[in-house]
């Protein structure tokens, strides 16, 4: 018998010694990427970017699936119960973790155990926007027009928790404004109804508004960040027309089912930073949006998520953001 148990464990280690991890064999077939919002946005423009080089790594199709509406609610959903082996994956945002927690009370999949974070590729501040016809050149202006006619502005978002729906519920909160809120099913929708003036009033990044800023479409009323803008230095901080708590940000990343191996993790989280890091896939598709390059491993990523919670927690509670 302990021979025969010898022989059983030598199989074994021989076995194990030659049988590739998931992570080396990974992948083998298609990988399909989920996203929460329509196809146009920034984020659907930089994930099929990555897309388009993991299948030339990879030598396997990535394939992109829009699933908008809801907040990223059905999208979140669907990977949260996908088979977690790598090949569904979801693409984030801060709010899937952040905002629709404060938004809604029976939220689909558990934002802090649902899913493997793999990756945070980009970071992006938002502009506070108006349509051209709405008369204020700044924030305070835009304040003291809306008190004149309590009511009569609209602000488009992306569903309740999104950065547009903090910022202005804040400021009818803390300058006793009454900004009506108009909800669509994702980003690009929004600008198409600011430009058209459906909604007066938004929030976008560089990388979304920047054309329709050249353009004169819309206008930026205050950059909502420490920091001003690199591509537009002119227009003035919200910290600077003494707004230091409105800030306003999204940050674009992937994750997998929960329970989906590490070592597959490892490998798209290691090839998607290779490929974001690379100088001529940054400069189009992150910095000259005025993007940030994040590209932070799954630990940082987790860690990211933590810091970045009070945040939102505190907009939100100051906002009166009430789970619907």
């Amino acid at each position: 018998m302990k021979q025969v148990l010898q022989v059983i464990a030598a199989l074994v280690c021989v076995t194990m010694s030659i049988a590739p991890t998931h992570g080396q064999s990974y992948p083998d077939r298609p990988v399909k990427i989920v996203l929460g919002v329509p196809p146009g946005g920034g984020l659907d423009v930089l994930v099929r970017g990555v897309a388009q080089e993991l299948s030339a790594r990879w030598g396997k199709s990535v394939v992109v699936e829009n699933r908008p509406g809801a907040s990223g609610l059905i999208a979140a959903e669907g990977v949260a119960n996908a088979t977690p082996d790598g090949y569904t994956l979801l693409a984030t945002t801060d709010q899937i973790y952040m905002g629709n927690r404060y938004a809604f009370k029976n939220l689909p999949y558990n934002p802090d155990t649902s899913f493997a974070n793999i990756v945070i590729m980009a970071r992006a501040e938002q502009f506070l926007l108006a349509n051209p016809e709405v008369p204020a050149k700044t924030l305070p202006e835009l304040i003291a027009l809306e008190k004149q006619k309590p009511g009569s502005l609209a602000y488009g978002t992306w569903g309740d928790g999104s950065p547009p729906h903090l910022v202005y519920e804040t400021l009818n909160k803390t300058a006793g404004t009454k900004f009506l809120h108009v909800p669509y099913k994702g980003v690009a929708p929004v600008l198409n109804a600011i430009t058209a003036n459906e909604v007066q009033l938004s929030v976008g990044s560089s990388g979304v508004a920047g054309q329709l800023l050249k353009a004169g479409k819309v206008k930026a009323l205050a950059f909502a960040a420490k920091e001003r803008s690199p591509l537009f230095p002119d227009v003035p901080t919200t910290a600077e027309l003494g707004f230091p708590d409105i800030q306003a940000f999204i940050w674009f990343g992937l994750a997998a089912p929960a329970g989906t191996s590490q070592a597959i993790i490892d490998k798209i989280s290691a090839d998607v930073r290779d490929v974001i890091r690379q100088p001529a896939f940054a400069e189009r598709f992150i910095n000259a949006l005025g993007w940030k390059v994040i590209a932070s491993t799954p630990a940082e990523t987790d860690q990211i998520i933590k810091d970045e919670l009070p945040i939102i927690r505190d907009m939100s509670a100051a906002a009166g953001v009430k789970p619907q």
